[in-house]
């Protein structure tokens, strides 16, 4: 949420269930960088970084809700922190599913 830095332009099929020409960047930075990280490309992810800083990146990635297993340990990798500091990772832990026969 730099100065200097212009405002990313995201691919529109991430956002494809909201109005994506008055997505607020500032006020709704959290479900743009989940979102992004959820269903981006590596463009994408790399805009996201570039315009919201790593600080702010990490910090809601840790914090995130929700992050499907396989984007997890991407982002893992790119902020450099275990999988199992996700906020994600430790509720699915204590919500476990059914169990399969």
């Amino acid at each position: 949420m730099k100065d200097d830095f212009k405002k990313p332009v995201f691919n529109k099929r991430i956002f494809w269930d909201v109005n994506f020409e008055t997505l607020d960047y500032e006020k709704k930075a959290a479900f743009i960088i989940e979102r992004v990280f959820e269903r981006g490309d590596v463009e994408d992810i790399r805009q996201c970084r570039r315009f919201y800083g790593p600080a702010k990146v990490s910090h809601t990635l840790l914090n995130a809700k929700y992050l499907p297993e396989r984007r997890l340990h991407l982002a893992a990798a790119i902020i450099d922190k275990p999988f199992t500091e996700f906020r994600c990772y430790t509720q699915k832990l204590l919500n476990p599913g059914l169990f399969p026969y």
